[in-house]
């Protein structure tokens, strides 16, 4: 049998709570979009305050060898980091800027390590140089290689190891939100363009039906035509974890600061900017959602128009700066 409890004492007791919960709420840093706006403008006028060096570099994970790209600004460290992660099919070097000599990433590279912040950009296990099969990839095979990867920025000399971010692209979205939830060494992140919906997202581009067949394959290999004419071959375990690995889920466990930049005119992960809105409306933490009008790889395809890339790198930089 439970005691009588005074009304008034309870009442008392809850505006008590709530005033906590008020001033948790306060108390809590906030960046205004119109701040985060002029910080990025800021970002975007700056000059480059270093020259950068590139080397390629390998670890392993699971008995294979990552290959990856460090850019390192040339001055005294140590210098803040950031893990660059590709999307579905990609590489460290994929999506060229055209009408530039960059790719995105490179530009990323480039552009983020003159103004002070090392990155490293890696090819996933089965992906451009890397070691392994790509018909084997899974969502956790690559969250592995992105941990893999934090153990190399750890180690390294010239990293700050306790200031490792993530900028994931599209399904390396994924991949970082589900780092970032697993890994506490990520100190930030970045989404660009993130799949939050797999099922979603990958049955637009490969088909509900082909969904399903490959979530029964086992070890057999699907061969699939992409959209734009390509054909790709997986297995059983990655449309397994299409319906198992659950990105929104995974940024629930993620208490740092997130950042999620999207395409207005993205028709690959859709809909935006409810899509990229989803990852705020689950993670406890500074946040921050930009919309810019862009497509899905904000324009670096079209050609001659480097405005919309360059600005999600401004605010990417901006964010990045100011946590």
């Amino acid at each position: 049998m439970f005691p009588k409890k005074n009304s008034k004492s309870v009442t008392v007791t809850l505006c008590f709570v709530a005033l906590l919960l008020c001033l948790a709420l306060v108390a809590a840093p906030v960046m205004a979009h119109d701040e985060l706006a002029e910080a990025a403008a800021a970002a975007a006028d700056s000059m480059a305050e270093y020259s950068v060096s590139e080397s390629d570099i390998s670890f392993s994970n699971e008995g294979q060898t990552i290959i990856g790209t460090l850019a390192m600004p040339d001055g005294d460290g140590p210098f803040p980091a950031v893990l660059l992660l590709h999307g579905f099919t990609g590489m460290r070097h994929e999506l060229p800027v055209i009408g530039t000599e960059d790719t995105m990433f490179s530009r990323a590279a480039r552009w983020l390590g003159e103004r002070g912040l090392a990155t490293l950009r890696i090819d996933f296990r089965g992906s451009g140089e890397s070691e392994g099969a790509w018909e084997d990839t899974t969502f956790n095979g690559q969250i592995s290689d992105a941990m893999a990867a934090l153990d190399y920025l750890e180690m390294l000399e010239g990293v700050d190891s306790g200031s490792i971010s993530i900028i994931g692209l599209s399904q390396g979205g994924l991949v970082g939100a589900g780092t970032a939830g697993r890994d506490a060494r990520v100190s930030n992140l970045v989404l660009w363009s993130a799949v939050s919906n797999p099922v979603m997202s990958y049955g637009i581009l490969l088909g509900y039906d082909t969904l399903l067949s490959g979530a029964s394959a086992g070890d057999e290999a699907l061969t699939i035509t992409l959209p734009w004419g390509a054909e790709t071959s997986l297995k059983g375990p990655f449309f397994e974890d299409i319906f198992l690995v659950d990105p929104v889920a995974e940024i629930a466990s993620f208490g740092g600061p997130l950042l999620a930049i999207t395409g207005s005119r993205d028709d690959t992960v859709t809909p935006q900017p409810q899509a990229g809105q989803v990852f705020l409306d689950y993670h406890e933490g500074e946040e921050a959602l930009v919309v810019l009008d862009g497509d899905h790889v904000f324009d670096v395809l079209v050609g001659d128009v480097t405005a919309v890339i360059d600005e999600a790198l401004a605010y990417s930089l901006a964010w990045l700066q100011s946590h």
